[in-house]
């Protein structure tokens, strides 16, 4: 057998290879569309399970994301944070007294004007 020869050639072995090399490329393709498919219905089924009130909303993204794929990640985002409550977290940071901070307003504006003695003149 010379380095040039072709194994099996010719015999029903080669058939066979032939079969089951089909069925292994036919199952990876289908094996990678169908992580794709799940993986891109991700945001949709996490709004369902949480009971989001923008599912709507989500689909319609998550479906155009086929298309442009940023908008999948809206979708995503969307999915995947609570709306109300990061608004009320929001709230909260917003209405919270900070320490660094003084309470007292006029003390505030005061510090950013400028000291009355000081003169502004133009060279």
């Amino acid at each position: 057998m010379s380095l040039f020869s072709m194994p099996f050639s010719g015999t029903s072995v080669d058939t066979a290879l032939h079969i089951v090399a089909g069925v292994v490329m036919l199952g990876t393709i289908a094996a990678i569309g169908i992580g794709f498919w799940k993986l891109h219905e991700l945001p949709i089924h996490k709004a369902s399970s949480n009971q989001h009130h923008q599912i709507g909303l989500i689909t319609a993204l998550t479906w155009i994301g086929f298309i442009w794929h940023w908008v999948w990640v809206l979708a995503v985002i969307i999915a995947f944070v609570d709306g109300e409550q990061a608004l009320r977290r929001l709230r909260d940071i917003w209405h919270s007294d900070h320490p660094n901070t003084t309470n007292n307003a006029v003390d505030n504006d005061s510090s950013l004007a400028p000291s009355k003695k000081e003169e502004q003149t133009n060279a």
